[in-house]
This record gives C-alpha cells, structure tokens and sequence, in this order.
C-alpha cells in the first residue's frame, strides 16, 4: 500500500503522543471500507504483547461487552456497587480508550459464587460464537467471586475464543500483559463470599428456631398477612382447589388422576396462579399454565403448612458454591404447630398420609379400588393385587396373591374375589357401628382389654412410683455431692468412697432403666386411651355403611388377611381376618362363595 509523506507523519505524531517509541511491535493500515471507517484509511498500532493482525482487526468489528453484577451482599457496599454506578463506569471506560459496539450485559441480584446468571450465560453463549471481541467488568469480583472458575473464564474460555478480558479497579488487561496479583485477588473475592455465605446462614438458622417461616414465599394456599410478612392468611381461591385436592385423594385417586382432572378443569398451576395475582414466584417458567405435575400433586399432599404448621429446614446446600438444595432428613426439621390458620383438618391430612403409605401402581380403569395396599396373604405375609380388566364382569374381578404371581410354587393364589370382600367388610363395620350405638362405654372396654393393657389403677401405680424413682434420683446426686465432700476433706477413706459410689452408681443406673420402662408403658397406656377416644369419634359420625370407599376403610381398617381356601366340605370356604385401627380388635368371618352367589341372584330376581 502506497502512503503518503503526510500520513506518514500524522502516524509519528500519534506514535508519539500515545506511546513511548520501544513499545511500538508494528503498524496496521486498514482501508477505511474494510474497517467500516468513515475516514480514508485506519491506522492501527499494536503493543509488544503477542496480539496479532487477526486478533487487533477482530476487536475492531464484535461487540464490546460490559458486564455489570449486583448481589444482595453487594447492596449493602451502597451506591459505589449499584447497576446504575457500574454502567456509568464502564461506558465511560470504553469511550475513553475508543472501544466501540458496546453491549450491556446485567445480572441484578445474584451471588457471584453462582454462575449460571441469565445474561452472563448469554455473554459466553455470545462469546462462543465468536460475537464478542472484548468484556470488561468494574473489578474481578463483578465477573465472579469464585477463584477456580473465574480463572477458568479468564485464563482459558476468554482466551479460546480471542477474547480480550478487562477489570478497570483490578488493573487486568488480558491482552497487554499478565497481572501476577490477579489469582490472589479472585482468592480474596472467593473467601469474602465464603464469610459472607456463612453470616447468612447464622442468621437464617436463628430466624428458622425462632419459628418465622423461612420460604421466601408462602406455599399455594396461603399469601403474606399485610400486617406482617412472617404471618400467612389464607388465599379463598387458592386453599379451595387445596381442599379438592385432599378430597380427591381420600376418594382413591391417586397425584396422576389428581393432576389430570385439575388439567381438565383449566385450574391455573401454583406458579402461574401466583403471576395471575401479582405475587412474585421463585422465577421459574412454565409452558402450559394449566398443565399440573403428579409431582405436584404429591408436595401438596405432603405439607404440613396446611395444617397450619410452619416447618423449617426442609432443605440445605452443601456449600456456599453449590446452591443445589438436598432435602433433610425429618428428624432435623424444625416443626411450629398452630402458626396459622389451617386449610386441612388433622384427620383429613392424617387420613390422607395413610392412604399415600400405600402408594400403588394407578390402574387404567377409573374406578376406584377401596383395598388397595390393605389386604395380605395370610401364608407369606406379602400383598394381594387386584386383578381387574374389561374382559371381566364387576362380580369376577378379584385379589391374588403377589408371591403366587411371581412364583407358584411359593404360595397359592388365596383368590378372593372384590364384591364378596366388599360384602364381608361393610357387614363387619356396621356391626360394631351398632354395637357402639347401643354401649359405647362397654365397647370401649372391651377395645382397652383387646390391646392387653392394664386397668387405670395401675396407670395410678405406675405414675406414682415413677415420681418415686425420679425423687431417689436426684437424692442420690446429693448423697454423691457429700460422699465426694467427705472424700476430699478426709472424712471416708478412699476405699470407702469407691464401694459407696459404686453402691450408689448401680442403683441409679436400675433406677434410670425404671424410669425408663414406666414412662413407655405410661406413654403406650395413654396413648391407647387416646386412640380408643378417637375410633369411638369416627364411629359416632356415621350410623350405617352402604357403599365401601377408600376412606371409610382407612378410617376403621388397618389391614385384612385372608387364608387359603378350604375345599374339603365340598364348599369354598375361605377365613378372612379384618384388623381395625388403633388394635380396636379383630373380626374373623368364615366366607362362603356359594351363598354369596344365592343372595346375589335372590336380589337380581326380586
């Protein structure tokens, strides 16, 4: 390219004003078409720093990116770290040195140990396909507060892709020189979120013992008290489909044919119910806002918020790095009773946990099936699945056993067919419904004497010598106190101290293990009190049994064992035990398939 003697030295006079004459590596001239200049030609100059013609000319033409970052910790630093203050910075950063093409990327309030930002990610999706020639930040920090990965995008990504990486306050410029300082200040930025991530947890487990609720937002259902944002009310609209819910449950059906009927409805889903009323939602997305998950279904089936309880510490993450939630075990939940008030009564959320213990495969057929998970095989103990399928009529569908299925030669099939079950037990239960009528006092009685526990006299012994034995406990740790003062002050010799302690330690330790024992079988007395107190409460709600559904069996039924038929008087006979809830006691009928079949037939032709 031919220049002039004028261009010549307008290319000197700048040399000189900008650098100093040795860090001058070569000259570029562009056409200005080339460049998109508007001038005649571009003149560019390139430091001694390994940039080549490629990379100078790629900087001319992509998008300078500038980042801007701002979490909540950042916020407390005031207006030196705002989004507002960082574009400021950054803008006037590249209209100083003549970075062109600028392109905001900001992430506002998110934690710097955390990289999957929206548009951070979008920056390397940009910077992978090659958009990008340059990003600059305010400081390290703002890129990221994680040493290893910051690196990782600064050393090797950035780099990979012709990259050209900037922090102003950090004095880290990718492409001039390497900054020897840059790896320990990512480790200072990596410990100040370390500190940081551990004063919030401090405050966050002091605000979950003293029973706030930690969510961020109340579970569907309820909505934040105006008068306190620690305090739910319930949402009507919200806690109606709640209720369905748990009605639909007890019906038989199971989280899949919940969530289906609700889909069916067009009931909006929590989140997108929740940006239907202007609440703000954990962010994220969904397609079809009325399209609801089996999942779900079950976590609503599962809280204990709508029984008015707040539980905390459901969840944790392992590091302040890793933000994955891992779910806690129960026992280190932290469980406030009556903080609100409740959508779902006790019995109803009860009864529904019961009928989820015995979680089965959903069958194709709607109809719901009142035994599901409740009947055993009295030979191996295993379960009896129902047999159902079009091809059989109402009368021929029935239970089997599962062992016999898999294997026949392990068991036999303990066939029992669902309509004379069904017969059997609602006969059963109106029974005792009616026995309960007549003496409830007697019925209650007899309940008390079926579980083998002792007469409320003895429940009178038993709490008196327990405060006995807890009296002679503490007199001992006195007699220990003087028996060691006499030790010390040479009163007893120290063979005489030794066979005392001794003496004293083993009767505590009797003492200890009575202490225990009686507070079990005061406990275990008290509770079947209890029990008993509550069966009688659900009888009294009802006066006869007609039709047999899921919830009346789980509120009377604990389980039912059925035998191997018996053929040798020339009839299927068949023994069925029915055991009912809280050890109430234990019905056995002797079924007679052929008499079953005469009453059926008898009603038919009538």
């Amino acid at each position: 390219m031919m220049l002039s003697v004028g261009l010549l030295s307008g290319i000197l006079i700048i040399l000189q004003r900008k650098f100093f004459a040795d860090q001058v590596e070569k000259i570029l001239i562009y056409p200005a078409k080339v460049l998109n200049f508007n001038k005649k030609y571009a003149i560019i100059y390139s430091i001694r720093c390994n940039l080549s013609e490629r990379e100078v000319k790629m900087s001319t033409d992509k998008i300078t990116a500038l980042y801007c970052r701002l979490s909540q910790d950042d916020m407390l630093d005031g207006e030196s770290n705002s989004i507002t203050n960082q574009k400021a910075i950054l803008q006037k950063f590249a209209n100083d040195n003549g970075f062109k093409n600028t392109q905001f990327y900001v992430d506002d309030g998110f934690s710097g140990t955390n990289f999957n930002r929206p548009d951070f990610m979008r920056m390397i999706a940009d910077v992978e396909s090659g958009k990008i020639g340059i990003v600059i930040t305010k400081d390290l920090s703002r890129l990221g507060r994680d040493y290893l990965l910051t690196g990782q995008y600064i050393e090797m990504i950035f780099p990979d892709h012709d990259v050209r990486y900037i922090a102003i306050n950090d004095n880290v410029d990718t492409f001039k020189s390497e900054n020897e300082l840059m790896a320990f200040k990512n480790i200072f930025n990596d410990w100040y979120a370390r500190d940081t991530s551990k004063k919030i947890r401090a405050v966050f487990k002091a605000k979950g013992q003293s029973g706030k609720p930690l969510t961020t937002n109340p579970p569907y259902g309820y909505v934040k008290d105006e008068n306190g944002k620690n305090h739910w009310v319930i949402d009507d609209e919200a806690a109606d489909v709640v209720r369905r819910i748990f009605k639909l449950c007890i019906d038989g059906y199971g989280p899949s044919k919940i969530a289906r009927i609700l889909t069916e409805d067009g009931i909006l889903i929590p989140t997108a119910y929740a940006e239907s009323k202007g609440y703000t939602t954990s962010g994220n997305t969904f397609k079809k806002p009325t399209r609801w998950s089996e999942g779900t279904v079950e976590r609503i089936l599962e809280k204990q918020e709508y029984i008015g309880h707040t539980v905390n510490f459901r969840t944790h993450v392992k590091s302040y790095k890793n933000k994955k939630r891992i779910d806690n075990d129960r026992s280190e939940w932290a469980i406030f009773e009556n903080t609100h008030e409740p959508i779902i009564s006790q019995h109803d959320f009860d009864l529904v946990q019961e009928l989820r213990s015995h979680k089965h495969r959903p069958q194709k057929c709607d109809k719901v099936n009142p035994f599901s998970g409740m009947v055993y095989c009295a030979d191996c103990g295993k379960k009896m699945y129902l047999c159902r399928s079009k091809s059989l009529s109402a009368d021929q569908e029935h239970l089997k056993c599962s062992t016999y299925a898999n294997d026949k030669e392990e068991c036999t099939a303990h066939f029992i067919r669902t309509a004379v079950l069904q017969q059997i037990v609602i006969s059963e239960i109106n029974k005792m419904l009616e026995k309960v009528g007549i003496d409830e006092e007697g019925f209650a009685n007899v309940a008390l004497e079926n579980s083998q526990l002792r007469q409320n006299t003895e429940l009178k012994k038993a709490r008196k010598l327990l405060d006995k034995h807890n009296k002679r406990i503490i007199e001992l740790d006195r007699l220990f106190t003087r028996l060691y003062e006499d030790n010390v002050s040479g009163k007893i010799s120290d063979e005489r101290f030794e066979m005392l302690s001794k003496t004293y330690e083993n009767e505590q330790q009797e003492l200890k293990k009575a202490v225990s024992d009686l507070t079990d079988f005061i406990e275990s007395k008290e509770q079947k009190i209890a029990d008993v107190k509550q069966f009688i409460s659900i009888v009294r709600r009802y006066t006869s049994i007609t039709e047999l559904t899921p919830e009346i069996m789980h509120e009377f039924i604990e389980k039912i064992v059925v035998h191997a038929p018996d053929k040798s008087s020339g009839h299927r006979k068949q023994q069925v035990d029915i055991y009912y809830r809280f050890s109430i006691g234990v019905s056995t009928v002797q079924i007679d398939s052929r008499d079953f079949d005469k009453k059926v037939k008898t009603a038919q032709s009538a």
